[in-house]
């Protein structure tokens, strides 16, 4: 887990962030010290420190009490911010399901965002993306990862994973948008029965009107997002910026500003553009289908 993950709730951390970015803004404006504003409010510059970023609850008192120091004084300016403290105190309370993950580390901060998000964009160069994948499909990804030795701890990942696609049914459903390369459909994993099984839910899942699928075949050639694997995780609040989840072998990346999103929200929109129309790349999961 990266030492970010060890401070507070992760679900609201995208609202919190913000509301501390705001908060640092201010006071650089101000040109004030964190030192004098844990004076403004009889606090610690810890304290200061946490709430800018965003690992703790921020009070209304403390706010406003902020604001009137920053000389921040435009009505609706501080009442957005109030507004931002509200939802983010509300994110903290929730309790999700995924916290009981066996060795979550990571993926639990993750989880979060997804149960909580409006929308994710995935770009998969290796695997099926995790919200479309088949009991038998994440089984063995999970036995082959190896960072389970314990079956029990196996089938509580695969559960799991398959909790995280109820968000696909519900009544706001989750809306996806997935590209994904020709070579995840023609890894092999956990042989060619489970192959064909796994082919025939991703032409299940592209049936949703709230999910688009996209093939990048082979050759298409060189293009934008060939490095790595990433996700890009969208809400419905106006103050939450777009999140970026980037795993590699030994940790976990995330893009959190707007300017790293908007680099990864133009890498993926240029694949998808040299990827198969939808139509298209159902019929060559149909052909891959037909070789296992």
């Amino acid at each position: 887990m990266n030492q970010r993950a060890q401070h507070g709730n992760r679900v609201s951390t995208v609202l919190g962030r913000k509301l501390g970015n705001e908060l640092l803004r201010l006071r650089d404006a101000a040109g004030r010290t964190q030192q004098q504003a844990a004076e403004a409010l009889s606090a610690t510059a810890t304290k200061v420190v946490k709430m800018e970023r965003g690992w703790v609850p921020i009070r209304d008192p403390d706010i406003r009490a902020l604001c009137d120091f920053y000389g921040l004084h435009d009505p609706a300016a501080v009442t957005s911010l109030l507004n931002l403290a509200k939802l983010d105190r509300e994110r903290r309370k929730a309790k999700g399901w995924w916290q009981q993950l066996p060795k979550a580390g990571a993926l639990s901060e993750y989880i979060a965002m997804e149960d909580v998000a409006s929308q994710v964009r995935t770009w998969q160069l290796a695997f099926v993306p995790g919200l479309f994948q088949t009991a038998a499909y994440a089984r063995a990804l999970a036995v082959g990862e190896g960072a389970w030795d314990d079956p029990d701890e196996v089938e509580r990942a695969v559960n799991a994973r398959l909790q995280r696609q109820r968000r696909l049914h519900e009544e706001v459903p989750l809306h996806v948008y997935a590209v994904v390369w020709e070579a995840a459909l023609r890894q092999v994993v956990g042989g060619r029965r489970v192959m064909r099984a796994q082919l025939d839910r991703l032409r299940e899942v592209a049936e949703l009107a709230t999910v688009r699928l996209q093939v990048l075949p082979f050759q298409a050639g060189a293009h934008a997002c060939a490095a790595s694997s990433f996700t890009i995780i969208s809400f419905t609040e106006d103050e939450a910026a777009d999140v970026v989840h980037t795993d590699t072998i030994g940790s976990t990346v995330w893009a959190e500003n707007e300017e790293d999103s908007s680099k990864y929200r133009t890498f993926f929109d240029r694949t998808a553009r040299q990827a198969l129309a939808q139509s298209d790349s159902l019929s060559l999961i149909d052909g891959i289908r037909k070789e296992f």
